[in-house]
């Protein structure tokens, strides 16, 4: 009985694994973000906005829980993917943030900057092996 027991509420468990759980978004360099964003929305539907456009989804897994995607075009130079020389940037959905980034720095990876927290979520970039900066984001 105390085995089923055990079982029971590692099932019901919330798992905190340090993770990535999903992508949490695109970015990528235009010359005019503002004419990029509006070609998007005129001829593909993107609902955009200042920063870009936003997808939802739900969790298949919880489908009370609602996942968002940013597409965002920023301005060729912009500063927000350096270290990286590349034209984009991928966000990752993580649990975990601290933990993951624990692992990163004991794995030896170039953690950038320190976790910054903001009303919707803390954030961390990091380098890649091909010299990619990737923004790692726990959702609020």
């Amino acid at each position: 009985m105390e085995d089923q027991n055990n079982q029971a509420e590692q099932s019901n468990s919330i798992d905190t694994t340090p993770k990535v759980t999903g992508i949490g978004g695109i970015f990528f360099f235009t010359d005019n973000p503002k004419e990029t964003r509006e070609w998007y929305a005129k001829n593909l539907g993107l609902d955009t906005n200042d920063w870009g456009s936003t997808f939802e989804s739900r969790n298949i897994n919880n489908p009370e829980e609602i996942n968002a995607l940013q597409w965002s075009p920023f301005k060729n130079g912009s500063e927000y993917f350096a270290p990286s020389k590349k034209e984009f940037m991928i966000n990752y959905r993580v649990q975990n943030i601290e933990g993951l980034v624990k692992n990163l720095k004991e794995n030896g990876v170039t953690v950038v900057d320190e976790i910054v927290a903001h009303e919707y979520g803390k954030f961390v970039h990091i380098m890649d092996a091909d010299g990619n900066k990737i923004e790692l984001w726990e959702p609020a």
